[in-house]
Formats: structure tokens, C-alpha cells, sequence
């Protein structure tokens, strides 16, 4: 059987799209497991005859993309067999939970004929037992497929660049931002991600008054995107020989990775220029005119690259920071238009937002989002991963409670 990637394209633009499946984490093994809700009213809504169809009709979907990895034609041409793999990928975790789900509904019907035709006392019970079993996993199901289906952030599969910035509190904001950026490359090297250093700017006495990563892996964006905002710490700094608490603070911003289809330039809006670059790096980098100053004209973004030995490398890497700006720019104001047409729910999601502190003194971790204390040494130690889980799960419960409010209305 054939078809052709254009229905079959369109056909997961009606079934798959809209119910991708939503915050999906991995964890060391790679091994991607949802992060489910506590218990709430919110969920517990019935698979009903609507929503039945709709996930058959995601399921033909991905069985007819299954068809299509057995086509020569598509096997034959690696960017179309990637972009099949991708699409099929994307309903599988639902196909497979609906498919248990419906194998439970067939055991649930025996198990209920045997209870209502049985004489014997312990038969009944034996039945009636396995009923209440048969009923708990379909429940568990029903939630499950339920996250599954919640309208997907578009940014989460892509790549990002992190940027924490000092804040107030001199050089121990650029002590503190300098030790996130040892939290956050512990976390991604145990989830398995590349990090690659874009752009720095050291503090005088340690740390770092700026610094850009690039970040890459699975589900990047998904997962930092929950550090976006404003650290605050409170401890006696390196450099205070008094022994008072000082508080500073560093801003971290979680940028997604774009592409110039997503991001157009108008040459004409670009005003580059040439320095150099000094430092290490030989007699090339201090003689010759290696850095690149780029400044976009209509927002007013200024990108220094230095990072590069050659001025073609900081020009390209400038362009791509400027991109990745310019999109987090729209992605804002697209985010601040959906929070505003659902409601607040898991904080502002701006840089402005004070979304955790970090206390020395009592060695702990309190993320105001979430209302919980955290152990302060498990997360330098690069634990980050139990606050992203908690908030992916009060995230999910929030959009559950909405969607089972709409459909009361």
C-alpha cells in the first residue's frame, strides 16, 4: 500500500499535532517516562466516545507511517525516512498507551461476564478482584493518555542556548552566576547533552558577568526552559571579612534554537564590525582582527564574539546568537499571549520572575513556584532534575484542570 507524504503529513497534522505528547522527561537511561500529576479531581475524566476516535485516528496515523519505513522509496531518500521516523515517533507513546488501554477493556468485559454467570461464592470474588484490578490500571491509563494529549510546547524537541547574566550583588553575583554555570553543566552531562561554550565574559574575582552555552540533546529546551528567570542567593561572600549575609542574584535566560526559516534578516538592518580580539591564542587572535561587533539595528542587540580564532567563525556565531535572540523575542510574546489566555498557573515564565534562592545558611534550595525546600548540596552537586520534575508535573495538573473545566462548559 502506498501513500504519499503529503496525506500522510496532513493526516498527522489532524491526529497527531494537536495531541502530541506533552512534557516528556529522560532520565540517565535515556529512557523517556511522563511525569504524572498528584492525585486531583481534574483527572478524573473517562475516555469518551469522542476521544476514543480520536486517538484511533492517531493510531491508523502511525500505523500508515509504519507502512511507509518498508518504502524503497523512502528508504532510499535519508532526509524523508529522518522526517518519517520523527512523525511516527511522535504518536507512539500514545498508539502504545491506547493500545493497552483497549486490550484492558476487552479483559474488564470477560472479567465482568464471568462475575454476572458465576454460582460459585469464590469465583465471584475471584472475579470482583480482578475487576477492581483491571479498573485501577485503566485509570492509571486514562491519565497517562491524558498527558499525552495536551497540546505540546512547539520549542521543547529543540535545542537552546542558556545565558546567565550577574545580577546585583558585584563580584559575588559573578562568584554565583559562575557556580549555576557548575550546576547546570553537572545536570547536562548526566542527561547526556553537548555543551559547547559560545560566549564569556569573566568576573575580575572569579565567576562570570556573562555566559552563553549551547546546548544540545534530547528534549533540551523542555527541561531548562523551567530555569528561566531570576536566582537569588543568600550567604557570607568570599570576599566579606565582616561575616554579614549578603544577597545577591544572577538572571538566567533559556533561548530556543532557530534556524534561518524561523528567522529571517534584513542585511540591510546588520551594522558589523571588526577588532581584535586579544588574550590567549597566539600572534593570530592579537594582531590580527579576529572579534566581531554586531549590532542589529531595529532592537538594539549588540553581540560581541571573541570566542573564535577566525573572524569568519565569530561572524557566523554572532549571526547564530542574533537569530536565537530575535526568536526568543517572538517566542515571548507568544508565551505571555497564551498565559494570558489561560491564566497564570506555573508563575510568569519572564526573567524578571524571582523564581528561586539558594540559602547558605540553612543549606537549602527554596523554589517559589513550587512552595518546597530542596537539600542545597544535592543540588550543587547538579541535582536540578527533581525541581524541573515537579514543576513538568504541576504544569500538567494545571492544564488538566483546564481541560476538564472547558469540557464542563
Amino acid at each position: 500500500m502506498n501513500f504519499t507524504l503529503p496525506i500522510l503529513l496532513a493526516a498527522l497534522c489532524a491526529n497527531v499535532t494537536a495531541f502530541a505528547p506533552s512534557r516528556l522527561v529522560t532520565g540517565r537511561s535515556n529512557q523517556r517516562t511522563l511525569v504524572l500529576p498528584r492525585e486531583s479531581t481534574a483527572l478524573t475524566m473517562v475516555l469518551d466516545s469522542a476521544m476514543k476516535s480520536r486517538l484511533d485516528g492517531i493510531r491508523r496515523s502511525y500505523l500508515s507511517l509504519t507502512e511507509r519505513l518498508a518504502d524503497p522509496d523512502v528508504i532510499a531518500d535519508s532526509n524523508l525516512l529522518r522526517q518519517v521516523m520523527k512523525d511516527r515517533s511522535m504518536s507512539e507513546e500514545v498508539v502504545m498507551a491506547f493500545n493497552e488501554y483497549t486490550r484492558l477493556e476487552e479483559e474488564l468485559e470477560g472479567a465482568q461476564e464471568l462475575f454476572e454467570a458465576g454460582d460459585d461464592v469464590e469465583m465471584r470474588e475471584m472475579a470482583r478482584s480482578e475487576i477492581k484490578d483491571i479498573q485501577e490500571k485503566m485509570e492509571e491509563l486514562e491519565r497517562q493518555i491524558k498527558i499525552l494529549l495536551l497540546p505540546k510546547d512547539p520549542n521543547d524537541d529543540r535545542n537552546c542556548m542558556l545565558e546567565i547574566r550577574a545580577g546585583t550583588g558585584g563580584s559575588e553575583a559573578n562568584i554565583f552566576a559562575g557556580d549555576l554555570l557548575d550546576v547546570y553543566r553537572k545536570y547536562m552531562a548526566s542527561e547526556g547533552w553537548q555543551v559547547s561554550m559560545m560566549d564569556s565574559s569573566p568576573g575580575d574575582d572569579g565567576g562570570y558577568k556573562n555566559v552563553v552555552l549551547e546546548v544540545r540533546g534530547d528534549s533540551v529546551y523542555s527541561k531548562l526552559k523551567w530555569e528561566a528567570g531570576v536566582h537569588r542567593v543568600q550567604r557570607v561572600p568570599a570576599t566579606e571579612t565582616q561575616g554579614r549575609v549578603h544577597t545577591s542574584t544572577a538572571t538566567v535566560a533559556i533561548m530556543p534554537e532557530c534556524d534561518e526559516v524561523d528567522i529571517k534578516i534584513d542585511p540591510k538592518d546588520i551594522e558589523m564590525s571588526t577588532m581584535r580580539s586579544g588574550g590567549a591564542g597566539g600572534q593570530n587572535v592579537n594582531k590580527v582582527e579576529t572579534a566581531v561587533d554586531l549590532l542589529h539595528k531595529p532592537t538594539g542587540i549588540r553581540i560581541k564574539c571573541t570566542q573564535e580564532r577566525s573572524q569568519l567563525k565569530n561572524k557566523e556565531l554572532a549571526m547564530k546568537i542574533l537569530m536565537t535572540r530575535l526568536y526568543d523575542i517572538e517566542n515571548e510574546k507568544r508565551e505571555a499571549e497564551e498565559r494570558a489566555r489561560r491564566g497564570d498557573q506555573i508563575g510568569t515564565g519572564g526573567r524578571s520572575e524571582k523564581i528561586r534562592t539558594y540559602n547558605w545558611k540553612d543549606s537549602r534550595v527554596s523554589d517559589h513556584r513550587l512552595g518546597q525546600n530542596f537539600p542545597l548540596q544535592n543540588f550543587l552537586g547538579g541535582e536540578v532534575g527533581p525541581i524541573i520534575d515537579g514543576l513538568i508535573a504541576k504544569d500538567q495538573e494545571a492544564k488538566l484542570r483546564q481541560l476538564s473545566e472547558d469540557s464542563m462548559n
